[in-house]
């Protein structure tokens, strides 16, 4: 198998089936690559910042796989790593479309203007949002990737988006050591009306200490499928 080029060389794991990533629906789900956050609790630290140590996976089996079993699924989910970051990912959400399947996407949201272009285009009909805590932890949490002041602008965006657009967006946060139950109330109160914040259990990610760094329950990327 020859290299992928562009955003396909991204794609670094597919899992062919899910039944709680989207709730309510099943969905197969593509790992991309890479990360703008380096956030101390991360289970898929690997793929988020270190993709190349992983197999790419061959385009041609996932979009057979896509075109075969499309009856079969509610939907696609597109997960990383931080896809907002990913060159060219509105091309390959735009190749999954044509498989006649909707499309939800996880972000960390500090790319606000990434999810405002794809929503725009009606590429991605809804977008799990990681809420990390309040604003003011977000530099502890995310590693020192952001600042309070970048959180609280690009998820003031988000959630302008989702008060616009409430069906395209849910909301969910990881109670990672060192956020309390008042710092989850906090996160909640930034949150539109009609809007909850689903409570993710933290599992200790498997590594060494020195390979620290998520905020999801923990995800293996998954280079094999059903062919």
């Amino acid at each position: 198998m020859s290299e992928p080029i562009g955003v396909w060389n991204y794609v670094r794991g597919f899992e062919n089936l899910s039944l709680c990533d989207w709730p309510g629906k099943t969905s197969c789900i593509i790992f991309l690559g890479g990360c703008n956050l380096r956030c101390p609790t991360c289970h898929n630290f690997q793929l988020a910042w270190d993709m190349h140590s992983l197999p790419a996976i061959d385009p041609q089996r996932v979009r057979a796989y896509l075109r075969d079993r499309a009856g079969w699924l509610d939907g696609v989910t597109i997960t990383g790593g931080e896809p907002t970051t990913v060159p060219g990912v509105g091309e390959l959400v735009y190749e999954i479309r044509k498989a006649g399947l909707p499309v939800k996407m996880d972000t960390n949201g500090m790319r606000p203007e990434v999810v405002a272009d794809l929503l725009q285009a009606k590429l991605v009909d809804t977008f799990a949002v990681d809420v990390k805590g309040p604003y003011a932890k977000y530099p502890a949490l995310t590693g020192k990737a952001v600042s309070e002041i970048a959180a609280r602008a690009n998820m003031t965006r988000i959630f302008e988006m989702a008060a616009a657009m409430p069906d395209a967006f849910y909301f969910r946060i990881t109670q990672v050591p060192g956020l309390t139950k008042a710092d989850v109330a906090v996160a909640q109160s930034y949150l539109p009306p009609k809007h909850e914040l689903k409570i993710q259990k933290f599992v200790p990610p498997r590594r060494t200490p020195e390979n620290a760094k998520s905020n999801h329950e923990e995800r293996r990327p998954a280079g094999n499928m059903v062919d």
